[in-house]
């Protein structure tokens, strides 16, 4: 057989530990989708090798985005390279060269 080692497999498991979760705290049918109820309170769990674990816990959908993700709450805060310039006045048929007469 062409099974993989043992320590590869390891290694991609072991990658994964530590990665955050938020999971939607609604009675029913158990977790759905994120845009199904933004508002809902979130649970974050944190996976530790064998299970999800509580972690921590955020009033919505948004603020559980936050906790997810930091690093884009912080791209999005410092804008990047020279701010573009609004349209000048205008129709906008500056934009297509004229027809030949």
């Amino acid at each position: 057989m062409n099974d993989e080692p043992l320590s590869d497999w390891a290694e991609r498991r072991d990658a994964k530990i530590g990665r955050l979760r938020a999971v939607p705290i609604v009675s029913g049918d158990g977790p759905k989708g994120s845009h199904v109820n933004p508002d809902a309170p979130r649970a974050i769990e944190r996976w530790n090798g064998h299970a999800w674990e509580p972690h921590g816990f955020a009033p919505n959908f948004a603020e559980a985005k936050r906790i997810l993700y930091p690093e884009a709450a912080e791209d999005r805060a410092a804008p990047r390279g020279p701010v573009p310039k609004p349209l000048g006045r205008g129709t906008g048929k500056h934009r297509k060269p004229p027809a030949p007469r």
